[in-house]
């Protein structure tokens, strides 16, 4: 009689890291920016912004209504973490008030763009466009339900678009191993990251980004190696992984705080913005952390014979695309 083993948790989970784990998608620190100024004789300066580190094939462009016309050339920059294209349109009197903005040719890879409309007599429009939701109506007023709704869902993508996040996310699940630690874990990582992102995004604390991307791809490897570890005797970071977890997040808040710091904050209500965002990338952390536990419960279930050595398998893919991660960063910062 054949032996038959069942499945352990850990393999099922092999096939989401090999999804996550490609080296080329490097995480984009921030969206694209779209910023437009409207001018008193009918006239917008256009501001495109686009990040150094993006998704492959993720080529989003700006979209304005369809009567702009260009009347200025375009002029490209770049500054630390993006490049700048600038230029300027005619779309006659009426203005922006009433229009659709965003982007065209974004893929689902992405996590689109903010938008950032200025009208002429100084109020201030802003929203997130994806490539589920490309554009954005320019309201004669904002309302407070769409900060809400647009900066949180631009945490829920934010997160769910970033592998090393997710990556991160999923070996601290396999180090806490059990429902009481693991909820431990992930309310230290969220206590983290949410001192860190409110720090940064309120100026409190500052952090180079392509340094930042370097050191979040090393705490990907660092928790790979642990995970990788056969201690005799369990080690503290094992016995309590929530110390780790907590460490890690405040390093992570950073890298979030990044996509706000960018674009700026609604000028009357940086702090829903900022609840806004980190509350959605609670939703997607823990809708992922979910996926996770329930396809592991359901392969258990399923016996089906498999190699010994198949248990470690998610651990060395993640170390190894962490390890190639951080050797690509570390090489664009030095460079």
């Amino acid at each position: 009689m054949r032996r038959v083993v069942v499945v352990p948790g850990r393999l099922v989970l092999a096939a989401l890291v090999l999804a996550l784990a490609t080296p080329a998608c490097a995480h984009p620190l921030a969206p694209a920016l779209l910023d437009l100024h409207e001018r008193g004789d009918g006239r917008i300066d256009v501001g495109w912004k686009t990040p150094l580190l993006r998704p492959r094939g993720s080529t989003p462009e700006p979209a304005l209504p369809a009567r702009c016309r260009t009347v200025e050339p375009e002029r490209v920059s770049q500054d630390g973490v993006g490049v700048w294209t600038r230029w300027a349109v005619d779309c006659g009197a009426g203005g922006l008030v009433g229009e659709q903005v965003g982007i065209t040719g974004a893929d689902s890879a992405g996590v689109g763009a903010l938008v950032r409309v200025t009208l002429k007599d100084g109020r201030v429009v802003e929203g997130v466009v994806s490539p589920a939701r490309p554009l954005l109506s320019v309201p004669a007023r904002p309302r407070v339900l769409d900060v809400v709704g647009d900066y949180g869902r631009l945490g829920i993508e934010h997160l769910l678009a970033g592998p090393d996040h997710l990556l991160l996310v999923f070996g601290l699940v396999l180090l806490a191993a059990g429902t009481q630690r693991l909820l431990l874990t992930i309310a230290a990582f969220t206590v983290g990251h949410s001192v860190t992102l409110a720090l940064a995004t309120l100026g409190v604390v500052d952090w180079p980004p392509r340094p930042l991307a370097a050191a979040i791809a090393a705490t990907v490897l660092l928790l790979a190696v642990e995970l990788a570890r056969r201690p005799a005797a369990p080690t503290f970071l094992r016995r309590r992984p929530w110390t780790i977890a907590a460490a890690f997040g405040l390093l992570h808040g950073l890298a979030f705080a990044g996509v706000l710091h960018e674009a700026g904050l609604p000028a009357e209500e940086v702090p829903l913005a900022l609840l806004s965002f980190n509350a959605g990338i609670e939703v997607g952390q823990l809708a992922f952390v979910a996926a996770m536990v329930g396809a592991a419960a359901l392969v258990r279930a399923l016996p089906a014979p498999v190699p010994a050595w198949a248990r470690w398998a998610p651990v060395y893919v993640m170390g190894s695309v962490a390890a190639s991660w951080w050797i690509e960063r570390t090489m664009a910062t030095l460079w």
